[in-house]
């Protein structure tokens, strides 16, 4: 303090009034634009009046006092005013933490900090909206992240221009919308903004759709059977929905249904099948909903099952059967004619009543009368209409139904044979007899078809459509009996299985009539004596008993019984039983033994006896049985389990009832049934079921003769197997125009054999060849197909198998067939003829030979073609030559080797060297320089390259010596030539010389230049010098002329064939002129 009191008044005398300084105005924290003028105010008290200074970051601010150009300007006041704000990326010096420092002699004072910050906001958004689609009703949300700045910018929102003033922001610059309506569909631009200005981000747009809705649904409705039903459906949305109707667990009636314009659907001939949930569904790409409707079918009843009249003795139970379908389920009553009394299956008998109707619409008469003769009639009714229908009940005496003495027997017969099958039935009245073939009655219109008066029936001239199964029933007014046999029908050739032997003692005889002992409430025993004095021995017995308890006809209890006495279980309490026997052995079966005494099985218990009857059968009613869908256990077997609600005391057992469903079929179905006789069991398992077939089931509670209500039906179906026998009658025709196709026809495999549902046929056609097989597959309702494009001479094989779910069963018997020979295509025989191996070494062997011969021939055709004659005669004895300059243009051959020419190698030739002049001596009649300089033409300046090799199996091409200058020669000799005869000796000598020259050391020239542009090319190939003195010799002149040398040249030349053009060239001695 005293040195500033010192520094800032030294002399002066320290006043009393005079005070230290302080600020009275703090500066504040600035933001500032960039560019922009500021000010940080600060205002001081002090005497004297205090200096202000400013310091940023501790360094002191350079004011416009200290610097006039400075754009910091010190106001009197002593705020700091920036005329501008500095501000860039690498240079801030203004930004930065300011504070203002009051001086006087006594003392200073310092302002708060006050930070200067320079504001900023960039150009592009962190984050811009995008494009919202959504229903309306829904929430809608853009988000928004703005430019990077400080301040931090703040957002709003413009929608189509003006600000959106009904929405809803959430921090970190979303944009939620509640409820979304379709005025809300727009552009939307997000703002965001600070001291700086603000930035718009890229247009967002809201599309606002609608989910579908319906304007109408359709409403369920109730039509009768074969008239017409519209379902009207409407829906609204943006985008319009696409409406589509269907149903439930099912398709729309094929070409029975319409859909028009406004999306109304219409059903026409309705059928109780169309019953059901139909739904109207409308979709867009919002969404879609659904609008569902029901449709009753009402169908008139129908009768399923009909009763049928009936026989019965006195004080027997009776059961008329009658089954009604329709929509609703009708209801079922019953009425005897002449009588007011009507008889419900819901209505519960009278005490003591012995007329009764099941749940099912089954009437039941216990302890029949005589009185109760007559008509019954069962009428089922409901909505849609009724139907009625009638049987007879006569009552008589207490006779059994007749007896099959001898049955027909299973046999194989060929076509056009004729076959009897044997029919004898006994009973009283006589029995009447009627066939069947496959179910189906068997048509007395055929005149090959007779029925004998013994019953048997007689069938001629057989076709194959007779195989079958074939049914014998004898009727009488008891009762009925039935005896089947299968009849098989082949072609010819085929093995002929005969019926029942015709020699009687290889059958055994009918056994004595059978006693009865020991007789329970379910058993007897049984035993007999067999007949040993006539007929064969017998390996087994058959038991069969008859009980009007049990049903109208004889029943098989026990067969393949080895012993001669039998227990029989599973009988009927309080039911009288007459019982035969028949012999067995390999040959067949006996005739039956006399009917045995009528035995009655033993009562129900003591305590049971003396409850009213009316008591029993309503509280039999009352019991309820819930039936579980079956367990399917194998092929043939199936486990059927129930559950019993309010049991009664007088539960005797169960009957499993049970039958193959009767859909598709119009013959009436009876059911089967097995007793369950253990209290407490709930359970069966049912064997010897029939292979892929559905059956029906339902469960009945008994009580002696009272029965129960049946238990709802349940269905199940056997497994399938494969078929175990093969179709049946299979035949391969010829067909088509050009004979190359067949007609395969067969019939089904017998039906108890099919072990399930024929889903299809399977057809090999296999030939002798594995390329000429054909396989085909049909349908399992179609029995034939045309099978094209077979190849005459081939030896085919046809097999065909019928094939189930579970697969293809047992083929038929291969059937050979072979087309005609004269149809077969030349072409194949042809192609059959190259693809033999011999046939292929032929080929090639002769193509060889061939080669061979054309090689030898063209071998010595070039060998001729080697005589050339060049020859020149000038009368002022002047001969002129000029050789083309030496160009290879190239090497074009099939059978050439690479190198054979060494093109790019050229080497020096000694017999070029030695013979070509090389002197300018003795030259002084040369109208030219014959001697070149360096400029000029000389034997130095020829290319020289390996002395080609010609062979008969190699081309060559090449191009000519060219020399410019005109040389003056003597008159060449008059034998110049070689004569025929020593051409050849000169071609021998040739052929052994034939060969690359070793080059001489020393000799070199340059190659020539190489033209490609030549049409024909030449290669000049001399001889040596040796190959002239036959020719010297004859001619005494050329001594005397002395030659120094002579060269014979060969030239081939290449146009549209190799020609051959040979030459001399020679020298003379030094001194003498050309």
């Amino acid at each position: 303090m005293l040195f500033n009191y010192l520094s800032f008044s030294p002399g002066s005398r320290l006043r009393q009034e005079d005070y230290a300084p302080r600020i009275v105005e703090h500066p504040s924290d600035l933001i500032v634009s960039k560019g922009e003028p500021a000010t940080l105010n600060c205002k001081a008290e002090g005497r004297p009046t205090p200096t202000v200074e400013w310091y940023k970051d501790g360094e002191r601010v350079e004011t416009d006092r200290d610097n006039p150009r400075s754009y910091r300007m010190l106001l009197p006041s002593g705020s700091l005013f920036f005329l501008r704000i500095i501000h860039g990326r690498r240079s801030k010096p203004d930004e930065g933490s300011y504070v203002c420092v009051a001086r006087n002699y006594l003392g200073e004072a310092v302002s708060h900090n006050a930070s200067l910050e320079v504001a900023i906001l960039r150009d592009d958004f962190r984050q811009n909206p995008v494009d919202v689609m959504v229903a309306a009703g829904e929430p809608a949300v853009m988000e928004c992240q703005p430019p990077r700045g400080h301040p931090e910018p703040t957002i709003s929102w413009k929608k189509d221009g003006p600000l959106h003033t009904f929405s809803i922001y959430i921090r970190g610059g979303k944009l939620m919308i509640t409820n979304t309506r379709k005025t809300d569909a727009g552009k939307y631009v997000c703002v965001g903004t600070n001291m700086m200005g603000e930035r718009e981000s890229e247009i967002a747009e809201l599309t606002v759709l609608e989910r579908p809705s319906f304007l109408r649904k359709p409403s369920s409705q109730s039509v009768l059977v074969d008239q017409s039903v519209e379902f009207r459906c409407e829906a609204q949305g943006d985008p319009v929905p696409t409406i589509r109707w269907r149903k439930e667990d099912g398709d729309l009636p094929k070409g029975r249904h319409e859909i028009w314009e406004d999306h109304t659907l219409k059903l026409k001939r309705l059928t109780s099948g169309d019953a059901g949930s139909y739904t109207c569904q409308a979709e867009n790409m919002m969404g879609k909903t659904e609008a569902s409707a029901t449709l009753t079918v009402h169908v008139p009843p129908v009768f399923v099952v009909r009763p049928r009249n009936q026989v019965v003795g006195m004080g027997r139970t009776v059961t008329f059967q009658c089954e009604a379908t329709g929509s609703p389920q009708p209801a079922i009553f019953w009425q005897k004619e002449g009588s007011q009394n009507l008889l419900f299956s819901s209505q519960p008998p009278p005490p003591s009543s012995r007329f009764s109707v099941s749940q099912t619409g089954d009437l039941t008469i216990t302890a029949v009368e005589r009185s109760d003769g007559g008509y019954y009639s069962c009428q089922a009714l409901n909505i849609a209409g009724s139907v009625i229908t009638k049987a007879l009940l006569e009552v008589t005496d207490d006779r059994p139904p007749p007896i099959v003495r001898q049955g027909p027997t299973n046999q194989t017969v060929a076509v056009d044979g004729t076959v009897v099958l044997g029919c004898q039935a006994t009973g009283t009245p006589t029995p009447t007899i009627l066939w069947r073939k496959d179910g189906v009655l068997v048509s007395t219109h055929d005149s090959r078809l007779k029925q004998l008066d013994t019953g048997a029936l007689q069938i001629r001239y057989a076709k194959l459509g007779d195989t079958g199964m074939y049914t014998c029933t004898a009727s009488t007014p008891s009762g009925e009996a039935s005896w089947k046999a299968y009849l098989e029908v082949q072609e010819f050739g085929a093995p002929v299985q005969p019926g029942r032997p015709t020699d009687p003692n290889l059958i055994p005889s009918a056994p004595f009539k059978p006693e009865v002992t020991d007789v329970s409430r379910t058993s007897v025993s049984l035993s007999w004596k067999p007949n040993l004095n006539a007929g064969a021995t017998p390996t087994s017995y058959v038991i069969e008993a008859f009980s009007h308890a049990a049903g109208s006809s004889w029943q098989t209890l026990a067969d393949h019984v080895k012993t001669e006495s039998f227990v029989l279980k599973g009988l009927k309490p309080s039911a009288i039983y007459l019982f035969l026997v028949r012999a067995a052995n390999a040959y067949g079966l006996s005739d039956p033994s006399p009917i045995s005494d009528a035995v009655k099985t033993q009562d129900v218990p003591p305590t049971n006896q003396g409850v009213d009857h009316g008591q029993i059968q309503r509280e039999l009613g009352d019991v309820v049985i819930h039936l579980h869908n079956p367990t399917i256990l194998s092929s043939s077997s199936v486990r059927v389990q129930w559950t019993v609600e309010q049991q009664s005391q007088y539960i005797q057992g169960y009957k499993v009832m049970y039958r193959p469903s009767p859909e598709g079929t119009q013959q009436r179905v009876e059911w089967a049934m097995f007793e369950v006789r253990t209290l407490g069991e709930n359970s069966a398992v049912i064997t010897q079921l029939k292979k892929g077939v559905t059956y029906e089931f339902k469960v009945r509670p008994f009580f002696n003769e009272f029965q129960g209500t049946d238990s709802d039906i349940k269905v199940g179906k056997t497994l399938e197997e494969a078929p175990s026998a093969a179709p049946r009658g299979v035949t391969v025709t010829g067909s088509g125009d050009n004979g190359t196709a067949i007609l395969v026809s067969w019939q089904p495999p017998p039906e108890e054999e099919q072990n399930g549902v024929v889903q299809e046929y399977k057809i090999w056609c296999l030939g002798n060849e594995s390329r000429y097989h054909i396989n085909r597959t049909v349908d399992g309702s179609t029995h034939s197909v045309l099978i094209p494009g077979l190849l005459a001479g081939v030896t085919y094989r046809v097999e065909v198998a019928a094939s189930t779910g579970a697969g293809p069963g047992v083929k038929s018997e291969a059937t050979s067939f072979q087309l005609g020979e004269s149809d077969r295509d030349v072409i194949l025989q042809i192609s059959d003829v190259v693809r033999q191996p011999a046939f292929i070494a032929g080929i090639g062997a002769a193509c060889w030979i061939i080669l061979m011969v054309f090689s030898i021939w063209l071998y010595r055709h070039r060998k001729k073609r080697n005589e050339t004659v060049l020859s020149t005669t000038d009368h002022d004895h002047t001969c002129a030559f000029t050789i083309s300059k030496l160009v290879i243009n190239h090497i074009v051959s099939v059978f050439s080797r690479p190198g054979l020419l060494n093109i790019g190698e050229p080497a020096t030739q000694p017999w070029l060297a030695d013979t070509w002049p090389n002197s300018c001596s003795n030259h002084n009649d040369c109208p030219i320089n014959c001697c070149t300089g360096s400029n000029g033409n000389s034997d130095s300046n020829l290319a020289t390259y390996s002395r080609p090799v010609f062979q008969s199996d190699h081309m060559f091409f090449g191009s000519l010596f060219s020399y410019d200058t005109d040389l003056q020669c003597p008159l060449p000799p008059s034998r110049m030539y070689l004569q025929p005869d020593e051409l050849e000796e000169e071609e021998e000598e040739v052929e052994l010389e034939r060969g690359p020259t070793p080059p001489i050391r020393g000799a070199a020239s340059s190659p020539a230049a190489v033209s490609y542009s030549h049409q024909s090319t030449a290669t000049l190939t001399p001889s040596p010098q040796e190959e002239m003195q036959p020719m010297l010799q004859d001619n005494p002149d050329l001594h005397e002329r002395r030659y120094a040398s002579c060269n014979s040249y060969t030239m081939l030349f290449f146009l549209n064939h190799f020609q051959f053009v040979t030459f001399d060239v020679c020298r003379p001695p030094l001194g003498d002129s050309w």
